[in-house]
């Protein structure tokens, strides 16, 4: 069946933002292909470790605030689920959050808080897993959730515009330069 050239098995995923919605679906998704899956989200993963280990995969939950992830902070992330799950093959930076307010009105703090969660902690958790796919020389394969106002910008949203255009711009930036790996 052409659906065995998607197997993932034998191979470990770590998906932000797994709580719930899109983030619990490709979690879901991924356990339904033969991944294990590490899920990473501020909020309770239990019905989506349910619905992975109903799969017959292992899962692992991982409570982090991205709105406070540092760069040692991802480091340790990605080294719990090496330790937990025995490596990591696939990284799915899906957390988002988003603020609504006119532009005029935008506070620093909500356009703080939504870069962190959207972009930076995106990037911290690319930069952490790539370290460990290029120390072991076995590839792998970083995906990052944009939106479409990465191109259409959208009304009283502008630090979530900004965020997942800036999503869009560091995924080609890192494909060029990690592609080699």
């Amino acid at each position: 069946m052409i659906l065995d050239l998607f197997r993932l098995d034998g191979r470990v995923a770590l998906v932000t933002g797994a709580a719930r919605g899109i983030g619990a679906a490709i979690a879901g998704g991924l356990a339904e292909a033969g991944a294990d899956v590490a899920l990473l989200d501020v909020g309770d993963c239990n019905e989506t470790s349910d619905a992975i280990t109903a799969a017959d995969r292992r899962s692992s939950v991982l409570k982090v605030d991205l709105g406070e992830l540092t760069e040692l902070g991802a480091d340790g992330a990605v080294n719990e689920v090496v330790g937990a799950l025995g490596g990591i093959d696939i990284l799915v930076n899906n957390a988002g959050i988003i603020r609504r307010a006119d532009a005029v009105d935008y506070s620093e703090a909500d356009w703080n808080a939504v870069l962190q969660v959207n972009l930076t902690s995106a990037f911290l958790l690319a930069q952490a897993t790539a370290r460990y796919l290029m120390r072991h020389g076995s590839g792998g394969k970083i995906i990052q959730i944009a939106s479409m106002l990465s191109f259409q910008g959208g009304v009283r949203v502008p630090a979530y515009a900004a965020a997942k255009s800036g999503i869009a711009g560091l995924t080609r930036a890192l494909a060029n330069e990690w592609a080699p790996h």
